[in-house]
């Protein structure tokens, strides 16, 4: 069974920085938790505790929760209430949808004074009759049973005929009591049934693995394929009758139910994990070395020779969103291999490259990737201007320039990286004014014998 561990507890205590010592509140709701414990250790300070649609029996090991205001234990397997003496804050009860009959359980709430609100709605016990006149008269602290105030005059006709009341409670839920006893004997004899079913079938399929019935190697696939569909229409025979076998609604058929659901989880989980492990491995290299060239994720690809850059470009339409740790590139001289999901790409190159000197890149927009991987064997590409240069009337003329060109590289024009003579500069900056400050008056008597009228006074 599952019972409620320290790390779910963590994990639903995100809000407090999954510190459970100071909690104050948690939804433990859905767990499908069949034994409640070690949150009155865990947790003294929880004020609200969320616990519905579980598969809790009983109301144990919250009784030093000295703090709790509101417990909601909805949609569990409860058939009585106890253990809640200690709640002393106790305001708010929630115990809708359970197994309670044993109507007189109420009594344990008379010592939680503060208690008043209680939901019962959806138990066995809201149908006795007096049902709502025993409780009113029974817990005088409570101002509001099954979203219904209690009005003061309720209180006083409940207690006026309360010992009536209480007789006929009494009486009832003895009478319950015996059906109860009488299910739970059912549902030990189903499950006692279900269990010796399910061994006879386990033999017998035992009986047909034996090595006498597999003689026959060469059809032993075909029979292990034809059992299998056996085994399934059983399966779905058995689940069809299960699903349409009306059972009461009773703790022990929903927790079959939830048992149920489990087992059948946890095959089909089974299968997945078989035929991932059964799934044959992909086959990239034969044995003879030979690199093959695969495509799993079927991914739209292109391979493009950038002559001018001397490199391969390979453009991989790689999914848009889909999460860049999940791809792996590797590059070989001769090939290169992607990794997308686990799932293999793999192309053989055209000429041998540098894996330490490639590139991958991703696209933000269209999410492709985008791998640069530089050619092994440098090429120098004779350029347009010299290639005019050559008269087309001559082969022999061709082929001598061709040689030419290359050395012609390796060599610098004297003329056009000469260093720059120093005096011209300063001549230059001596014309137009931008030299030393010696020279910029000559400038400025220049500028000032363009005016008209300009008398120049030696005085002055």
């Amino acid at each position: 069974f599952l019972s409620v561990t320290e790390d779910l507890v963590r994990r639903r205590a995100e809000h407090n920085n999954c510190e459970i010592f100071s909690l104050e509140e948690i939804s433990l709701h859905q767990q499908e938790i069949e034994k409640l414990e070690y949150l009155d250790k865990w947790c003294r300070d929880l004020k609200i505790l969320y616990l519905q649609n579980n598969l809790i029996p009983k109301i144990e090991n919250v009784g030093k929760l000295k703090k709790l205001e509101y417990l909601n234990v909805a949609l569990n397997n409860i058939e009585r209430i106890e253990n809640l003496e200690g709640c002393e804050e106790l305001k708010k009860l929630d115990l809708t949808a359970n197994f309670i009959g044993e109507l007189s359980s109420i009594e344990a709430l008379k010592c939680n004074i503060h208690l008043k609100e209680l939901f019962l709605v959806g138990n066995p016990c809201t149908e006795f009759e007096g049902y709502r006149q025993f409780v009113v008269a029974t817990l005088h602290q409570l101002k509001c049973l099954d979203s219904k105030e209690i009005e003061r005059s309720e209180r006083i006709q409940a207690l006026q005929n309360y010992p009536e009341v209480k007789q006929k409670i009494r009486e009832q839920e003895q009478a319950y009591l015996l059906k109860r006893a009488r299910e739970k004997e059912e549902a030990q004899r189903r499950m006692q049934e279900r269990k010796d079913k399910k061994k006879k079938q386990m033999e017998s399929k035992l009986g047909c693995d034996s090595p006498d019935s597999l003689q026959n190697t060469e059809n032993h696939q075909a029979e292990g394929d034809r059992e299998q569909e056996t085994w399934k229409a059983v399966d779905d025979d058995e689940d069809r009758r299960f699903w349409e076998e009306p059972t009461p609604y009773t703790p022990e058929s929903r927790l079959e139910t939830h048992r149920y659901i489990e087992e059948k989880r946890r095959a089909k989980d089974n299968i997945r994990e078989s035929k991932k492990r059964e799934k044959p491995h992909w086959t990239l290299v034969t044995a003879e070395g030979k690199v093959l060239n695969v495509n799993v994720p079927k991914l739209h690809f292109s391979l493009r020779d950038d002559e001018e850059n001397n490199q391969i470009i390979l453009d991989l339409a790689v999914y848009r969103h889909l999460d860049t740790s999940l791809i792996d590139v590797d590059v070989q001289p001769t090939y290169i291999r992607v990794l997308v999901k686990g799932k293999p790409f793999q192309l053989v190159l055209p000429e041998e490259v540098k894996p330490d000197s490639s590139s991958a890149k991703r696209s933000q927009t269209t999410g492709h990737l985008v791998v640069s991987m530089p050619k092994a064997k440098e090429i120098i590409l004779v350029k347009q201007k010299v290639s005019t240069s050559i008269k087309d009337s001559d082969c022999n003329t061709l082929q001598k320039n061709a040689r030419s060109v290359q050395v012609e590289k390796l060599e610098v024009d004297p003329s056009k990286y000469s260093f720059p003579d120093v005096t011209k500069i300063i001549q230059e900056k001596e014309r137009i004014g931008q030299g030393p400050i010696s020279l910029q008056t000559e400038k400025i008597t220049v500028t000032k014998k363009s005016y008209v009228d300009f008398e120049n006074n030696e005085d002055v």
